[in-house]
């Protein structure tokens, strides 16, 4: 009898020892083809394996584009020495924000080519993605767009939101990539 105990306190201790994720699955982000900044067609078959952060934003924005910038870049400080986390910006301007508009806009931010990739491409596949796909909206000529960051796993499936202008979302978003990093494919 006194078997049965430590048999299931066994258990329970592999159990935690698996490193499974409370993180919600949301949905799949699908194949898409865009061009990066540096003028590169960009697949995102290039993402397959990887964890990422994704926003939206566009590089004339008087808004909140550079707020959110800056906080893409503080996740990006928090993950340098993690090659498999890649960072994602989309824009919704791309009439405008071409990829040497887009190159410009990564230098004067601090953005690693190795981990961060700037995405422009035709409005139609950008329009998919930020609404159906990712969920945050719709690209229109009033440049309102959300403020939200998306978490993806290495599956290419959305495991967060986090609203970039509440003051705990980057912290949490930087644990919950850590999270992820953990889990076992």
């Amino acid at each position: 009898m006194k078997l049965v105990p430590v048999a299931a306190l066994i258990l329970s201790l592999t159990a935690c020892s698996r490193h499974t994720s409370s993180l919600p699955v949301y949905y799949d982000v699908p194949a898409f083809d865009l061009v990066a900044q540096d003028g590169q067609l960009f697949h995102s078959a290039v993402l397959a394996g990887k964890i990422w952060v994704a926003d939206f934003i566009y590089t004339t924005c008087p808004g909140p584009c550079p707020r959110m910038t800056s906080q893409m870049h503080e996740v990006q400080d928090a993950i340098v020495k993690m090659p498999d986390v890649k960072l994602v910006s989309f824009t919704v301007d791309p009439a405008r924000d071409t990829p040497p508009v887009l190159a410009d806009y990564a230098k004067v931010h601090g953005a690693s080519s190795e981990h961060w990739y700037f995405l422009t491409g035709p409005e139609t596949t950008l329009q998919k993605l930020d609404r159906d796909v990712f969920k945050l909206g719709n690209l229109d000529a009033s440049m309102q767009h959300s403020t939200r960051f998306v978490l993806i796993d290495r599956q290419s499936r959305i495991r967060g939101y986090y609203d970039t202008s509440e003051s705990r979302a980057i912290p949490r978003l930087i644990d919950d990539i850590y999270t992820l990093a953990r889990e076992h494919s």
